[in-house]
């Protein structure tokens, strides 16, 4: 090589590097001639200095000449493919050093033209999600390249059922630099019953030069073709669940069944009922009773008083001296229990003396929504026994009326298990529940 204007000198070295390109991940090399221009054997220490020095040897690192001779090293560079080796001109320096003369050092200096390599990393966060109409993701990048980029995401699908929306649309990366970026995946059509609809979609990245150009054109990057496509699922799940529509029509033909068969059938039974207590149907006695005008049916005397008898027994249970029932007016009584929770309280009301109540009708509230469970008695006769937490109202109705007879009561028993929580929202310290029995209330006549 042509001796550089650094060799003059006592004992200076005849120097000259001469540039260099190498790509990150390949090798590449360059030599340097070294020439004693002194009169001396002299020794020289080959070292590489600078940003270079990491991934750069010289071989040998150690030449000894005689006076006028000269020996050719080689610089080896083996950059490696990573976002610390950035893209361009990097200078190269290799320091000389005499070992007779270490005054007459030389730093000899070249420029490595470092190649580009566009590499990113990306991940979808979650790759799947559910929802009626939208699902958001998170897109990480990472620019794993040496040289600055902006990247941006291509969305695709097999159909047009979805919209994509990307928060940025584009991010600019430094070598090395991580960013995120929010997806919006967006579906035009709610499905309102029926079966879970699963949506994939595909995101492809691509990267951009970082200054913007117009029309915007991606960079060449010879990795895009070996980086699959990342993968992602919108699931599209139903409104309403399938077992909604069971439940609807379970209600739908019960309420059908209701008005077609059963309250017709209950009304045409209240009905007859009370038309027979309104006009109760004549008695045997009074059917055989003899016409006002028969003579031939005359009474005798002893035929008189046994008319006598017959007649004070039509109120009652016949014969003199016997009891009966008169009157019929309609009565309604509550019974309101309070109850704490692991208590046992109970409520009564007592039929006055002279007095029979026929029950036709019940009614329980647990407006609170009270647990625990609850006993109606009539007397000493058990009509009922209810857990607290199956109903908030009950009715019952009998077309045979219970008769309760005078002094005896109607009781309810509740034991309380757990308040419930009123209308309020707070819940109660205590259940309360209300009894409502209505009937038929006559005297007792002697």
């Amino acid at each position: 090589m042509t001796p550089s204007a650094a060799s003059s000198g006592t004992g200076a070295p005849g120097l000259d590097i001469p540039e260099v390109a190498v790509a990150p991940g390949g090798t590449a090399t360059t030599t340097l001639t070294v020439r004693n221009d002194s009169d001396i054997v002299e020794a020289y220490a080959l070292e590489v200095v600078g940003d270079c020095a990491p991934w750069t040897t010289v071989e040998p690192a150690r030449v000894s000449l005689y006076p006028g001779t000269s020996e050719t090293v080689t610089i080896r560079l083996d950059p490696p493919r990573s976002p610390e080796v950035r893209a361009g001109a990097v200078p190269l320096a290799v320091r000389v050093l005499p070992a007779e003369h270490p005054e007459a050092v030389r730093v000899p200096e070249t420029t490595v033209h470092i190649g580009e390599f566009h590499e990113l990393r990306t991940e979808l966060l979650p790759r799947r999600r559910r929802g009626w109409l939208r699902g958001r993701y998170r897109l990480a990048v990472r620019n794993q390249g040496n040289t600055p980029v902006r990247v941006g995401f291509t969305p695709g699908q097999a159909g047009d059922e979805l919209k994509f929306a990307l928060t940025p649309a584009r991010v600019p990366l430094e070598p090395g630099e991580s960013a995120e970026l929010r997806l919006l995946v967006r579906t035009g059509r709610p499905i309102w019953f029926g079966r879970a609809v699963t949506r994939p979609f595909t995101l492809t990245a691509t990267e951009y030069a970082m200054e913007p150009v117009t029309p915007e054109i991606p960079v060449t990057d010879e990795s895009a073709a070996l980086r699959p496509p990342l993968d992602g699922e919108f699931v599209q799940i139903p409104i309403f669940p399938r077992w909604l529509l069971a439940v609807l029509a379970a209600i739908i033909a019960l309420l059908l069944a209701w008005f077609a068969l059963v309250r017709p059938t209950v009304r045409s039974t209240a009905k007859a009922a009370a038309n027979k207590v309104v006009h109760p149907q004549p008695s045997t006695s009074a059917q055989n009773a003899p016409a006002p005008g028969d003579a031939g049916a005359a009474p005798t005397p002893s035929q008189g008083s046994g008319a006598q008898a017959s007649t004070g027994g039509a109120g009652g249970s016949g014969g003199s001296g016997g009891t009966g029932v008169t009157g019929n007016q309609q009565a309604s009584q509550t019974i309101d229990v309070k109850a704490s929770g692991g208590q046992t309280k109970t409520g009564v009301y007592q039929v006055p003396a002279g007095q029979v109540f026929r029950v036709t009708d019940l009614v329980v509230a647990n407006f609170q929504g009270d647990e625990g469970v609850l006993t109606i008695t009539f007397g000493d006769r058990k009509i009922t026994t209810i857990a607290l937490e199956t109903f908030r109202n009950q009715d019952y109705h009998w077309v045979t009326p219970i008769e309760v007879a005078q002094n005896e009561t109607v009781s309810v028993e509740v034991t309380c298990q757990k308040p419930g929580t009123p209308a309020t929202g707070k819940q109660s310290a205590g259940c309360h529940e209300l009894l409502n029995v209505s009937g038929l209330v006559g005297t007792i006549t002697n």
